[in-house]
């Protein structure tokens, strides 16, 4: 099964290349993951999404609801809560 990241505290986790990632919401509030840093979202290097990186949510998630995403580049992604910029985590790929 994938990771699956918690999106009511910062999480940390080690993955390798080519893993998906689910992010769930299992707060009574929205939160909108994406790649760091608020608000442009451009840390993880691929272009193409709502504001900046792929690597967003772009809405925010109602409790009971995910994203997913695969990490394809090696490196240590920050990630946010677009919505609470200051709740925040981070993907390291290998």
């Amino acid at each position: 099964a994938p990771p699956l990241m918690a999106l009511k505290a910062a999480c940390a986790a080690a993955v390798t290349a080519g893993t998906t990632v689910t992010f769930f919401n299992m707060d009574d509030e929205e939160h909108w993951p994406a790649s760091a840093s608020h608000p442009s979202h451009t840390v993880y290097p691929t272009e193409g999404g709502c504001i900046g990186s792929t690597f967003d949510a772009c809405e925010g998630l109602a409790q009971g609801e995910s994203f997913e995403f695969t990490f394809n580049e090696v490196g240590e992604w920050s990630y946010h809560d677009h919505l609470s910029p200051g709740q925040s985590g981070i993907i390291i790929v290998e």
